[in-house]
């Protein structure tokens, strides 16, 4: 099984099994997809996301993220997605959002990868003048894939070294498996004036329970991933605001917890078309200090992140975490304000 690993004879030996026994266990394919800047990869939080936009018609967004680089099985995460409104009328009150994103993350020698293309619908009602309910499904393939020929297996020591002519005992070259998955979520969302928005969030992932596997038997079946988002957005005046949120998954026997927030700062340009300093702190619980640093200008918004390491990992790690990067752009179809900034609260 792929529970065979190399022999290490360092104080490596320890962080490396550890590791590569989340990675390669047939029955734990390793680490969720998932990424600090949570609140910037709004379809992989939910899909009720897909077109929420208050201003802008439509977003592209992309992300990168390299976690672990100092330990023998680092990850690195990328992703690209896009979400439009659709059918909008002529007030804007009510819409239809539609969102695609293509997600892939890779790990390890045998370079562990998953690559995921997902599809996003969502449909976002005014409950009155303060409320809005959003509704979102998503559908999307998943691919693993792993290398075996750049792995080392038990089978192949000869007391002396690793000697890769010698059959490894388990699959040969580069092997895949693929699986359908489905997600939902909904989204409620208050802004009482101006100032004030706030969203709760709950979604679910692989509700279908796909399964995937490098083998006939064992199989891995994954498990239905809940997720809570809380945010909001505070404006004290038309120069700063800040925006708390709390992220929370779970998924069989993991969880995650993820909490904080940014501030934004007007340093030039004008309310219509700002130039902002980002700035903000996060902490993901039992594992990672985040600091944040960003600019926003006009429609474009970059964002750079480090986590700092405060688990018993950092011990190995050198107390590095991950690094991590994101773009996002809205914008409009064409200009006017037919349909725009009728809804009574910041921009999103």
């Amino acid at each position: 099984m792929l529970n065979h690993y190399v022999h290490i004879g360092n104080p490596w030996k320890s962080v490396l099994a550890a590791v590569l026994s989340l990675l390669l266990s047939p029955c734990g394919f390793g680490q969720g997809l998932h990424f600090s800047q949570y609140y910037h990869a709004p379809l992989l939080l939910s899909p009720a996301n897909a077109g929420l936009m208050n201003e802008k018609d439509f977003r592209l967004g992309a992300q990168y993220r390299d976690q672990w680089k100092n330990i023998p099985a680092p990850f690195k995460t990328y992703s690209l997605f896009g979400d439009t409104k659709l059918f909008k009328g002529d007030y804007g009150n009510n819409w239809m959002g539609l969102g695609l994103a293509w997600f892939n993350d890779k790990a390890g020698d045998g370079e562990l990868s998953l690559t995921r293309f997902d599809a996003a619908i969502a449909y976002h009602l005014m409950m009155g003048e303060t409320t809005m309910l959003s509704l979102g499904l998503q559908g999307g393939m998943g691919q693993r894939t792993v290398n075996y020929d750049k792995l080392s297996f038990n089978e192949q020591w000869d007391g002396f070294r690793f000697n890769f002519a010698q059959a490894n005992g388990e699959l040969n070259g580069l092997v895949r498996t693929g699986y359908f998955d489905v997600g939902a979520g909904i989204n409620l969302a208050f802004f009482p004036n101006p100032y004030s928005y706030f969203k709760v969030g709950i979604s679910a992932a692989h509700v279908n329970r796909p399964i995937e596997t490098f083998y006939g038997e064992p199989v891995n079946q994954i498990g239905i991933r809940p997720t809570l988002n809380l945010e909001g957005i505070f404006a004290v005046n038309e120069s700063f605001s800040f925006s708390p949120s709390l992220y929370f998954t779970t998924q069989k026997a993991a969880y995650e917890l993820l909490f904080g927030s940014l501030t934004t700062t007007m340093v030039g340009g004008s309310p219509q078309v700002p130039t902002n300093l980002i700035l903000g702190g996060f902490y993901r619980w039992g594992e990672a200090a985040i600091a944040v640093f960003g600019m926003e200008f006009g429609e474009v918004k970059i964002l750079s992140s480090y986590d700092y390491t405060t688990s018993s990992l950092k011990t190995h790690s050198q107390s590095g975490g991950a690094w991590e990067i994101s773009f996002v752009y809205q914008g409009h179809y064409e200009p006017g304000p037919r349909g725009r900034n009728v809804i009574n609260c910041p921009r999103f």
